[in-house]
């Protein structure tokens, strides 16, 4: 196997250090996280690369893309795993905590796929991997914010997956329903349902999807799992 270039945002934690993990033993993997001591713990953990970037900040987006593609040439993948986890009752909700889900699961998302489809249109190739949530699907109370940035997502990568009229770009998504990370540490243990899936079990499928070659099966725009542990 030709080693690939790969770049998974939100790889200091959780299902993106795992899909890191699976990736960096073949391939040259640079996470990206805004917490420097993070970003630094898990690049020496795997034994990879790692940028420190605010996603939600178009000039740093844009820097860390050029910075992989002069280190390691052309981006073979994205794996967008980072999310701001935002829950309470909307009228709770400081308005900072608002904005700031806005700015990473909105604002981030959108920048990250901009530039990020820029470069792979330019090569002609790449897959990107979206993960949203089951959330996305299946309403919760509680979760109003997180919900609808999430939902945020999925739409613009439904919409971009239709655009591309290409197998050679692929756009596509995955909606795992909770997991036992950081994230849902912070959730709290209300919304972990009693079948969940494991962050390694659902890296796995990021990573079958993020190794789809041009002449694979087309599956752009398809949610290739929707999964609420119930695999």
């Amino acid at each position: 196997m030709n080693p690939r270039t790969f770049v998974v945002d939100g790889g200091t934690s959780g299902l993106g250090l795992e899909v890191a993990r699976l990736l960096a033993a073949d391939h040259r993997v640079v996470i990206i996280g805004n917490v420097p001591a993070e970003v630094s713990q898990a690049r020496d953990e795997l034994g990879c690369d790692g940028i420190v970037c605010d996603v939600s900040q178009p000039d740093q987006v844009r820097d860390t893309l050029a910075e992989v593609t002069v280190r390691y040439g052309p981006i073979d993948g994205l794996a967008h795993c980072a999310a701001m986890w935002a829950g309470g009752a909307l009228e709770d909700l400081a308005p900072e905590m608002v904005r700031r889900a806005i700015e990473v699961n909105v604002l981030g998302t959108t920048i990250l796929l901009r530039e990020t489809l820029i470069r792979m249109r330019e090569q002609g190739y790449g897959n990107i991997v979206y993960v949203s949530a089951l959330a996305t699907d299946v309403p919760r109370p509680g979760i109003p914010l997180y919900r609808a940035t999430k939902s945020f997502g999925t739409s613009l990568v439904e919409s971009l997956a239709e655009a591309q009229g290409t197998n050679s770009i692929k756009v596509m998504e995955i909606h795992p329903g909770p997991m036992h990370t950081r994230l849902q540490e912070r959730v709290g243990a209300d919304f972990l349902d009693t079948v969940f899936a494991l962050p390694e079990q659902v890296a796995a499928e990021v990573v079958r999807l993020l190794l789809l070659t041009a002449d694979d099966l087309y599956v752009s725009g398809q949610r290739v799992l929707r999964a609420d542990g119930r695999w």
